[in-house]
Parts: structure tokens; C-alpha cells; sequence
């Protein structure tokens, strides 16, 4: 199986959780709204949740590679997908 690392932009205490696809220096970038705050590693969480639902794969093949504590981050799925 093969992997894909997904570049992502967080925005923690947004007022409803939604994804969208932009570029931005040439990257592909999942910009990602979580309603939860950044504490803990709740909104790191919430992430891992919303790439689940929106990839349909388990969570348990999202693993976080980069930036656990900045909102850009890498995250490498263990599936065939695109962005």
C-alpha cells in the first residue's frame, strides 16, 4: 500500500469544522477549521478526525510527521489517495 503526505493548514476555534483545498506557493494545502482548541493536542486530534471522514480511512493510517505544535502541518496517510 502506498503512503501520501498531505499538507495541512489548521484554524482551531472556528465557529463550524470544514475542509477546503487551496494552493498556496505552489503546495496543494488542506485548509482545515476545528471547532476545538488548541490544548493538548485536542485540535491535533480533531484534525486526525476530520482527514479521516474526509479520505474515508481508519485513523489509525493518519499519522502526524510535522508540526504538532504550528498550524501548518504534514501528515502521512497510509493509502492511495488524492488531494
Amino acid at each position: 500500500m502506498s503512503k501520501t503526505i498531505v499538507n495541512v493548514r489548521v484554524t482551531p476555534k472556528a465557529k463550524q469544522a470544514q475542509v477546503k483545498v487551496e494552493d498556496i506557493d505552489g503546495l496543494r494545502v488542506l485548509k482545515i477549521y476545528v471547532t476545538v482548541a488548541p490544548e493538548g493536542g485536542k485540535a491535533n486530534r480533531a484534525v486526525m478526525r476530520v482527514l479521516s471522514d474526509y479520505f474515508d480511512v481508519p485513523r489509525t493510517r493518519i499519522k502526524l510527521l510535522s508540526g504538532a505544535t504550528h498550524r501548518d502541518k504534514r501528515f502521512v496517510i497510509d493509502a492511495e489517495i488524492t488531494v
